[in-house]
């Protein structure tokens, strides 16, 4: 057996970075893999990678601010697996800029999607891992969540400490009905996302794991621990992979 055997996993985000090689580790671990994004190009892309490896991967469109899509579409992969084992909140967005220059619907989008989507990506999956007494959920957290970020952007920053502080409120709520949930926090990790980071590469150097940014397989990895049944008996946690750039 696989440690995520037929395990149904639904990732936002996973049209690409993070989120997809996620996908593609779920898929290698035996998990069922339900890609969703608010991009249907790459999406489409994302799933047939995905798809080679397992051929029972689905994907759905879905924009993660809005809470009758998400309603929809949990109701539909409920239907058509009959399970939803976990859920990995990986959709994200940001812009590199000073916080004097972002303006309220800059600030407003990033939230909606970074901080709003993982609240309604909680709410309307637990109830069916609440009917199955089980389940895993697995937040998108940020290095820059815990510790700012003068150049990842003040937006982007406070809505992964938003995350952070989502994910401890959740898992205390959902742990009575063996419901856990926990975050990843990536520091530097090597994906389109961080090209868009001017001066970034500054930073490298002072990371004591090797002098360079992590890689995405490196974050897919953590989450893929979290989704297994060797973190049964972890809930709350936020997980650094960050090379020991931050050490708390």
């Amino acid at each position: 057996m696989k440690p995520l055997e037929n395990k149904v996993a639904v990732i936002s985000g996973a049209a690409q970075g993070i989120g997809l090689e996620t996908a593609h580790e779920f898929a290698r671990r035996g998990a069922i893999p339900i890609l969703l994004d608010v991009n249907r190009q790459k999406l489409a892309t994302a799933q047939e990678s995905v798809g080679a490896i397992e051929q029972r991967a689905a994907s759905m469109h879905l924009d993660v601010s809005d809470k009758q899509q998400w309603l929809h579409t949990m109701r539909s992969v409920f239907d058509q697996f009959k399970s939803i084992d976990v859920l990995v909140n990986a959709a994200a967005i940001s812009s590199a800029k000073p916080f004097e220059e972002i303006d309220a619907d800059e600030w407003d989008r990033v939230f909606a999607v970074n901080a709003r989507g993982v609240l309604f990506g909680c709410q309307t999956v637990s109830p069916y891992m609440r009917q199955q007494k089980s389940g895993r959920l697995i937040n998108l957290a940020s290095q820059a969540g815990k510790t700012g970020g003068l150049l990842i952007g003040a937006h982007y920053s406070a809505s992964k400490a938003a995350v952070i502080c989502m994910t401890k409120t959740f898992a205390a709520a959902l742990a009575p009905d063996n419901i856990t949930v926990n975050a990843v926090a990536p520091g530097i990790i090597n994906t389109d996302f961080l090209n868009g980071v001017p001066g970034i590469q500054n930073f490298f150097g002072r990371i004591p794991l090797g002098n360079k940014p992590g890689e995405a397989t490196d974050v897919a990895s953590a989450i893929a621990f979290l989704a297994s049944d060797d973190a049964r008996y972890i809930t709350g946690e936020i997980l650094d992979v960050n090379g020991g750039l931050l050490m708390d």
